[in-house]
């Protein structure tokens, strides 16, 4: 179990799955957080996450993304050790592709309509905002990392844009849900964002949980041809319900750095 947890992990921190938040126009504290890394001492304080995330328009289209993982780091070992963290070593270096893509969608979509009571909606409604394709992103990354053999289904929840359900062979489930959310907006070239997600793995017989803390640097360049590159680091952090969490003093038991690189996919663009 500890080879397939630690297989998940790395997929879902591979890629942000982020969610709305308010957009800074300069540089901030998530900038400052990147800096500091590898001394995360504590999780960042972020508020409840409400909506999606909506992107810069450069975003928008599918990709071809390769991940990296360029180091990871056990800040409390060998007195705390997250399972699979041994075994996600093999990816050090490694690269996996898949495709996301990134989609425009109504802001206006969660409108509810009546035929009997028709809501006034106003004459300059806002242009389409660019989201991530949560459950084909999702579905994409599954299968890179565990094999599309190993995945029945990715599903979001129509009641919880924020809620992933991940559904994988023999009774196995993973579930993802953003609790909290941040961005920042640098420069026009470059978007930085932060999630703390919940995830929890259950298997016929044992229920895993942690938080996890994810910052993306991206960085776009149109010329020769579209690219977009990005920094990610991905933290561990162990649930309330685990016996070690006191021990951990909410530090970090595991972070991730990776290295993402989106070209455009020549199928398809939205």
């Amino acid at each position: 179990m500890n080879s397939l947890l630690g297989k998940i992990l790395t997929g879902i921190c591979a890629i942000v799955i982020l969610w709305c938040g308010s957009q800074s126009a300069l540089a901030g504290p998530l900038s400052d957080r990147l800096a500091q890394y590898p001394n995360w001492d504590a999780r960042s304080n972020l508020a409840r996450s409400e909506g999606e995330l909506t992107y810069p328009e450069w975003f928008r289209g599918r990709w071809r993304a390769t991940s990296t993982l360029l180091e990871q780091i056990a800040p409390l070992a060998p007195v705390i050790v997250t399972p699979g963290f041994e075994s996600n070593r093999q990816y050090i270096d490694k690269s996996i592709e898949f495709k996301v893509q990134f989609i425009p969608t109504n802001p206006n979509r969660n409108v509810k309509f009546s035929p009997l009571n028709l809501p006034k909606l106003p004459s300059n409604l806002p242009s389409p905002q660019i989201v991530a394709d949560r459950a084909f992103n999702g579905l994409n990354i599954a299968a890179a990392y565990l094999g599309a053999a190993n995945v029945k289904s990715v599903k979001i929840d129509p009641q919880n844009p924020t809620k992933q359900i991940t559904q994988l062979t023999q009774d196995r489930q993973l579930e993802a849900f953003v609790t909290g959310f941040d961005r920042e907006i640098p420069a026009p070239d470059r978007f930085i964002a932060t999630e703390l997600s919940q995830q929890v793995f259950r298997t016929s017989a044992t229920i895993y949980l942690n938080t996890v803390e994810t910052t993306t640097s991206y960085q776009y360049s149109a010329t020769p041809t579209p690219k977009i590159t990005a920094t990610q680091i991905s933290a561990i952090y162990l649930s309330p319900q685990d016996p070690d969490y006191f021990r951990t003093r909410g530090r970090a038991v595991a972070l991730y750095k990776y290295q993402l690189n989106l070209i455009p996919a020549i199928d398809t663009q939205l």
